[in-house]
């Protein structure tokens, strides 16, 4: 049995995707990175912490898959947005930039524990005063990672992509499949 400790309906929704069965389980990780902890490091740590917490109360035998990803520019992790201002704010620094989004995923199952990293490259068009404050009227940059959807209405903020479509979204389909695979899960 597959369980998903995520409460991210786009972390569902790709692993109905691939159709792949699984039961979620809710946690809750304090997402706070440490003094001069990596992003990659900082990323790994709490999807792996997401897993573990997902562990509690479940068969010693389960097998549990969270993920974490972040959008970092500059070395700086952006999370989710607090409010409108720090939406506005965060987008205006992605405005015209190419950023890292980078998403960890963790499997674990009793004594083992193994993951797969995705990292993306995504670079913003420059965004006009009024694109931005109509971007966040629109309430789409609230829950998510830099202050954008790369499969809603933020796909028009997006100038180009090198990397993973999914891992951006929050859950790399590939990696996440081979993860899967190794733990006997097609």
């Amino acid at each position: 049995m597959l369980y998903l400790a995520s409460q991210s309906p786009r972390r569902r929704q790709l692993l109905e995707q691939i159709g792949v069965a699984y039961t979620p389980v809710d946690v809750d990780v304090p997402e706070q990175r440490a003094p001069g902890e990596s992003p990659l490091h900082y990323v790994s740590r709490v999807a792996r912490d997401k897993a573990s917490a997902g562990m509690a109360g479940l068969p010693a035998d389960a097998l549990v898959l969270s993920a974490d990803t972040e959008v970092v520019l500059d070395d700086e992790v952006f999370g989710k947005p607090a409010d409108a201002a720090d939406a506005t704010a965060m987008l205006r620094r992605l405005s015209g930039r190419t950023h890292e989004t980078i998403s960890v995923v963790w499997a674990v199952q009793g004594e083992r524990a193994e993951s797969e990293v995705c990292v993306s490259r995504v670079r913003f068009a420059r965004l006009a005063d009024e694109d931005i404050a109509a971007y966040v009227a629109s309430g789409e940059p609230f829950g998510r990672a830099g202050a954008y959807a790369i499969q809603g209405l933020g796909a028009t903020l997006i100038e180009y992509l090198e990397g993973s479509f999914t891992g951006v979204m929050g859950l790399p389909v590939f990696e996440t499949a081979r993860l899967l695979r190794r733990f006997g899960i097609r």
